[in-house]
């Protein structure tokens, strides 16, 4: 069996066969809520799931606590969009602001392997101006690490899952592990609009190995990355990180609620999770906690974890948690052609241009946007065509003419603002826990990222032949929420991802990104985690428990 060397541990991390391997679910480690392990994680998703198997590997005693279901894809999933509505976290939440972002496929995953078994597969790193664009723009916030420190991590993480591409020309130049797969008939469409109107495309970065990979079949182009591949072609945590951590002694122990995280009110140290399952209240004992259930459910169990100590939630000293959530603007733009495009017929993101992704000083706006094909299944389909007004016997006339439309995607760098948050909502959900209230407002540089990008992408398509054009706005990839920061007035945790208020508390998820970007976010959070868990062997065999500087 082939597999990709994880550079931080001298060892090998051997791709998932089709299925995780039932022996490793029965034969899985098991912990007493009454052992205390070294490390529980909050979350089986992209930033949980690579801590979990980094520490795994160090020989730590870890398991991760998962709200969703242990999936299995052979069972469990469809080549059906409306069947495929379990995979995303459909509790209850409430949303506000002026500009209050629908939740649900596109920005929040349950079950193990988290949003990512949903993902549509793209995989970019984002550029080294991505760190300090209040440096450089005035606007966002500036991190607290460089592009540089990620880099090694970048790399680890696309041989691990692995990806596919071109040779990346924008940000910091890069190859991938495995060279780009064929191009559809949406894709071909894309690069003949970009050739035309001037702008740059590269197919790829995708988490699909092109061909077959150690037990993991070849994709077989059939367009459901985003209702959870089936044949385990696309790559997540479920078929990667997990089935590696539970061959080195990880458990995960899925359908467990977090309700709330304890600190010993001596010491101020976390001392481990309450959690619900199946009814029954339970506590687990850990000498170290790392909260990963992404940007709303991270932050709402901080704030549901209040004491004596934190009345206004945990971590929340200078009333960070929750704050400056962001999502990407999405706008979608598709084009009808006379011949077939048949744009389903391919993972649906797979090419992508990066050329209006750094602030140009000739606009009126900071910051840019990043474009991508997408190939919207005829339920999503039929989403966007209703967004325009078309019913009855306008909207069956699109839908016959499915096969003759192309369409793209673009990812707007939205700012993060302090008023976009996370606080608790008077309505509770079943468990008797206040849901989150999730805020949001747009800025005004936030509205000039989507109308740039839909008159780019209408650009695009008239150029490569479209007779027609349709626009619909949509948000996607939720980041913020509890960011790092350098220090505890203006963030939640460090650049090591540690909580400044609770000194044994991690946060690794996508909510501690200070800016998000034109670039989906599971490859960074994937980084992040993976550089977090070398800090924490670096200091364990150090002595600390920390990274040492």
């Amino acid at each position: 069996m082939t597999g990709v060397r994880d550079r931080n541990e001298s060892a090998w991390l051997l791709p998932a066969g089709p299925g995780l391997d039932p022996g490793l679910r029965e034969g899985m480690r098991r912990f007493e809520d009454g052992d205390e392990v070294d490390l529980v994680v909050v979350g089986a998703g992209a930033g949980g799931s690579t801590l979990l198997q980094r520490l795994a590997r160090a020989g730590w005693r870890v398991l991760v606590l998962e709200a969703g279901p242990f999936w299995d894809p052979e069972t469990d999933w469809v080549s059906d969009e409306a069947g495929s509505h379990d995979l995303y976290w459909t509790e209850p939440r409430v949303i506000s602001g002026t500009d209050p972002v629908p939740l649900g496929s596109n920005n929040s995953g349950r079950g193990v392997g988290g949003s990512m078994v949903h993902f549509a597969g793209y995989v970019p790193r984002f550029h080294p101006s991505d760190f300090h664009t209040y440096s450089a723009d005035g606007v966002g916030a500036d991190w607290p690490l460089r592009y540089e420190d990620l880099r090694p991590f970048y790399q680890d993480v696309e041989g691990e899952l692995p990806v596919a591409g071109e040779h990346w020309p924008w940000g910091d130049p890069h190859g991938y592990p495995h060279r780009p797969h064929p191009v559809s008939g949406n894709g071909e469409a894309f690069l003949r609009g970009a050739l035309k109107a001037g702008v740059t495309a590269k197919v790829g970065p995708v988490a699909i190995a092109n061909g077959r990979f150690g037990n993991r079949p070849h994709c077989i182009y059939r367009g459901f990355c985003l209702q959870g591949c089936k044949v385990n072609a696309k790559a997540s945590p479920l078929i990667t990180h997990i089935p590696d951590a539970l061959a080195h002694g990880a458990e995960v122990r899925a359908d467990t609620m977090v309700t709330r995280v304890a600190v010993d009110g001596r010491t101020g140290r976390a001392t481990g999770v309450h959690y619900e399952h199946r009814g029954t209240e339970h506590f687990q004992r850990a000498r170290m906690v790392a909260v990963a259930g992404y940007s709303i459910e991270t932050p709402r169990l901080l704030l549901n974890s209040a004491t004596q100590r934190f009345p206004d939630g945990l971590c929340n000293d200078f009333d960070q948690v929750g704050r400056y959530l962001m999502v990407q603007g999405a706008p979608q733009t598709a084009g009808r052609f006379d011949a077939e495009v048949r744009m389903w017929k391919a993972p649906p993101p797979e090419v992508s241009s990066e050329d209006f992704y750094e602030t140009d000083p000739a606009k009126p706006y900071k910051r840019g946007f990043s474009i991508q094909t997408v190939s919207p299944l005829p339920i999503t389909w039929a989403e966007h065509v209703m967004a325009q007004g078309h019913w009855g016997t306008d909207l069956r006339k699109y839908m016959s003419d499915y096969v003759h439309w192309a369409c793209l995607g673009a990812l707007c760098e939205f700012l993060p603002q302090a008023g976009n948050r996370i606080t608790l909502a008077d309505e509770k959900d079943r468990r008797g826990m206040p849901v989150a209230n999730f805020s949001y407002s747009q800025c005004d540089n936030d509205k000039a990222l989507m109308r740039a990008a839909q008159a780019r992408m209408e650009d695009i398509l008239s150029a490569a032949g479209a007779d027609e054009v349709i626009t619909i706005d949509r948000y996607a990839h939720l980041v913020g929420g509890a960011r790092m920061a350098a220090s505890e007035d203006a963030g939640v945790v460090n650049a090591d991802c540690v909580s400044f208020a609770v000194p044994n508390l991690l946060i690794v998820d996508g909510s501690v990104l200070p800016t998000q970007g034109s670039a989906n976010p599971a490859l960074t959070i994937m980084a992040i985690a993976a550089r977090t868990a070398a800090g924490l062997i670096a200091g364990s065999r150090a002595g600390t428990g920390h990274r040492q500087h």
